[in-house]
């Protein structure tokens, strides 16, 4: 039995929709990795997309329907909003989602709040998304969940009888067995996990601990081949693999080479007197690492004097939950950390630390991508960092160097050409900075080459190919493969 199409199931609609004077509402097409790799897939396909429109006052219903109707002509397939109240909200994305599960999965414990309260929103969010997908699609349709947010969406389907093949792939990392054991919800969540037929994490360390959590706390064993294993349950077979996330390369390296993106590569480089920039680019976060980053950084002007009036830090940091008070004493302490390095270092003509604290375009972001001769990558804890990824992609002149956190999902592939460090050993990053400002043109370009060649073989299309096809050969479903996308 072939599935009728692919259904995208993410917390937010690959649009943002927004209210203009007089009541009137426009939209605005999303961009990002995950749109536009399930656009060819979804597209002219019978394909839909259900999520959650990102505002809390929704249009009337006619408006509501043009908007729809609008997104999907542009976009080439359906979409079918989520309704979220603002107290759900509260409670399902800010609460359970990103005050228990994000700290939790990033193994940082002392940021967790296990407020019950939470608990219950996340359910009943998780069913309003179940009966989204009942209601607007068809039982030989292939449901793809995304991320944490919707963990129990399989569960709640059947419930409510629906029965859909269901994939889920998690973007963040999964812990090991001793800090998951400390989520209270710890065995809902694990049996929650294995409603889907199809499970999908980003790194072998990912699925290592999922399979661990569950040998440990469900006595389930897997078995099968080293890349798909096996659990079997009372539902039947669940198949669990490791899918890396990837980006569109070859549509990177086009438009870092445009002309637009050029030009501003020149001024960059201009503004900077054509020294040795090294680039963080990072949503505020308290995964990201970013005072480790700059800590590290100012030990490196301490110990290496002759880097200094050399090179310069550009640390754009894109605002992010500003209005939790965690996050406000992060950007706080960023721009102490900045401002000490600044006031310690500033000579006439330099400034060690150029800190942006705001969005920036596409082609601003392309160009410091070009002309920034390392990437300076470190958070604490990430699923992927596709910052990585996007580098190597625009560096197309390939004298760049990335060094890379360990504990960044990307390290798993590209360790073979970047510095790889340990975020929270200061002197290793420091060092690891010298090296990568002392590093010659030849060895340079080399980690580059092996760094871009693996990304561009593993791209956004391998990575999407790869999870329909662990689908496609599960015995529980058996589709025809009619829904792979080809790498433009």
């Amino acid at each position: 039995m072939s599935p009728k199409s692919v259904v995208v199931v993410s917390n937010r609609l690959p649009i943002t929709i927004e209210k203009m004077e007089e009541e009137q509402w426009v939209n605005h097409s999303s961009s990002g990795g995950l749109v536009t790799a399930m656009g060819p897939v979804l597209r002219n396909r019978g394909g839909k997309w259900i999520g959650w429109l990102g505002v809390q006052e929704m249009p009337d219903d006619t408006s509501l329907n043009n908007l729809l109707s609008r997104s999907a002509e542009e976009l080439g397939y359906a979409l079918i909003p989520v309704n979220i109240t603002g107290e759900e909200i509260e409670k399902y994305y800010h609460g359970f989602s990103n005050e228990i599960l994000w700290p939790l999965f990033h193994d940082l414990l002392s940021n967790c709040n296990f407020d019950p309260q939470y608990a219950n929103a996340y359910r009943k969010v998780n069913r309003k998304f179940a009966q989204a997908i009942a209601k607007g699609t068809h039982e030989k349709d292939y449901i793809w969940v995304h991320d944490y947010l919707l963990s129990l969406v399989a569960r709640e389907l059947r419930k409510i009888g629906a029965q859909r093949q269901t994939g889920f792939f998690l973007h963040t990392p999964f812990p090991p067995l001793d800090i998951f054991m400390k989520l209270p919800w710890r065995f809902e969540i694990l049996e929650a996990a294995l409603e889907y037929d199809l499970l999908g994490f980003q790194t072998e360390r990912d699925t290592k601990n999922f399979l661990g959590c569950v040998r440990y706390l469900l006595k389930l064993k897997a078995t099968g081949r080293k890349n798909i294993k096996t659990i079997v349950t009372k539902k039947g077979e669940v198949h669990i693999g490791t899918f890396p996330i990837s980006i569109d390369f070859k549509e990177f390296a086009k438009s870092a080479a445009a002309e637009d993106v050029t030009q501003e590569v020149k001024i960059i480089r201009q503004n900077h007197e054509n020294r040795h920039l090294i680039l963080g680019v990072d949503r505020l976060d308290y995964t990201k690492g970013i005072p480790h980053r700059l800590r590290a950084f100012a030990e490196a002007l301490a110990c290496y004097p002759e880097m200094r009036g050399e090179i310069e830090l550009i640390q754009i940091v894109v605002p992010s939950r500003v209005d939790v008070s965690s996050y406000q004493d992060l950007k706080q302490e960023i721009e102490a950390l900045v401002g000490e390095i600044n006031g310690r270092y500033t000579t006439g003509g330099w400034t060690p630390v150029h800190y942006m604290f705001r969005s920036v375009s596409r082609t601003e972001l392309l160009a410091y991508y070009r002309a920034c001769e390392t990437a300076l990558i470190t958070p604490l804890k990430d699923g992927m960092n596709l910052v990585a990824k996007e580098y190597c992609a625009c560096n197309i002149d390939e004298n760049g160097v990335v060094i890379l956190s360990e504990f960044a999902g990307a390290a798993a592939e590209l360790h073979h050409g970047a510095l790889l460090v340990n975020p929270y050993d200061i002197e290793k990053v420091s060092r690891s900075i010298h090296q990568a400002f002392s590093m010659e043109l030849d060895e340079r370009r080399k980690r580059m080459k092996k760094l871009r060649e693996s990304i561009c073989r593993n791209d956004i299309f391998h990575w999407v190919n790869s999870f329909l096809g662990a689908s496609v050969k599960n015995p529980n479903n058996g589709p025809e493969v009619d829904f792979f996308v080809p790498s433009p």
